[in-house]
């Protein structure tokens, strides 16, 4: 008789931490999407801002359209991403045509005294900064969630139910670690 309830208590603590446990993993990977929305809608500013970024420095570098057709289209191909993945692909490869965007406005002292430039620019400073700050809070949770999935004995649950590792939003390779150089 003890043996039978001793065994109960053992199943009903095991069936408990694994119900939590599973839990767990559903906050988490909800926190781990929520954050990456709310770092999308900053994106999501950025690309609205980024055509009348590009049109007002148009109208002072006519002879640097391939850059700006090069940032329009990283923008657009950033904008259409379809998975975390991708998004956090393209977006790699907006923040590096963003860069040579930055580099173009350099060459021109009456663009940068321009004050709708000005506004955007700030503007668009602001964004980068909230930008960061979503990237940092989403990198936090997806740290947490990726150990949870890692750890014993929470792989246990896990495995069953299929909660895979979430990318981290890094920056992708080495070039886009370095400065800019601005040559003229």
């Amino acid at each position: 008789m003890i043996g039978w309830i001793i065994g109960g208590v053992v199943v009903a603590i095991i069936v408990i931490w694994f119900i939590s446990s599973y839990n767990g993993f559903v906050k988490m990977r909800n926190s781990t999407e929520e954050a990456f929305s709310s770092m999308d809608v900053f994106l999501k500013k950025r690309y609205d801002l980024i055509p009348n970024f590009v049109e007002t420095v148009k109208g002072y570098a006519k002879h640097e359209s391939e850059t700006l057709e090069k940032v329009i289209a990283a923008r657009n191909m950033a904008a259409g991403s379809k998975t975390m993945e991708d998004q956090i692909a393209n977006e790699n490869v907006f923040q590096s045509t963003l860069k040579s965007l930055f580099a173009v406005t350099e060459a021109y002292p009456d663009l940068k005294a321009n004050t709708n430039f000005l506004k955007l620019q700030e503007q668009l400073t602001q964004i980068e900064s909230e930008i960061e700050k979503s990237r940092r809070f989403y990198n936090a949770v997806v740290n947490k969630y990726n150990t949870m999935t890692e750890v014993f004995p929470s792989v246990i649950v896990a495995s069953l139910f299929s909660f895979k590792r979430k990318p981290l939003y890094e920056v992708s390779d080495a070039t886009q670690r370095e400065n800019v150089k601005v040559q003229f």
